[in-house]
């Protein structure tokens, strides 16, 4: 990992994550030059072997952009989302790596700047465990 340059995969829900990733480019809100983006239909098609591929191919950190308990237009997708997100994280952990590689993160379409800070957070950790 890039000390200063972490390599993040965004898995985002196209009712919220995109939306929220696009607010946050139209704010000019800072977003690191590595951050990867990848709109899927629902938070939920966020499978555990697309999130393990993209650590196992040099992610240093995935994050999955999802919408808020009760708002998924399919119903479940998020709650699906987050079970597998704290699922890989005991994995991770069972295998001595850093369980915050992997997050789960709701946002509101409308939410840049939410999107941004939590990006930021997660680049902060990964230096911060450098």
């Amino acid at each position: 990992m890039g000390r200063n340059n972490p390599k993040i995969v965004a898995f985002c829900c196209e009712e919220s994550g995109m939306p929220a990733y696009e607010h946050a480019l139209s704010l000019g809100l800072e977003l690191p030059d590595d951050l990867k983006v990848v709109a899927l239909p629902c938070g939920g098609k966020a499978e555990t072997g697309y999130i393990m591929k993209a650590l196992d191919e040099g992610a240093d950190a995935v994050m999955i952009f999802a919408c808020y308990e009760g708002n998924c237009k399919y119903v479940r997708g998020n709650i699906r989302a987050e079970k597998r997100v704290n699922y890989l994280k005991e994995r991770l952990e069972k295998i001595g790596l850093n369980p915050e590689r992997i997050a789960f993160c709701p946002v509101a379409p409308a939410s840049g700047v939410r999107f941004a800070e939590l990006v930021r957070q997660e680049v902060e950790m990964l230096r911060e465990d450098a």
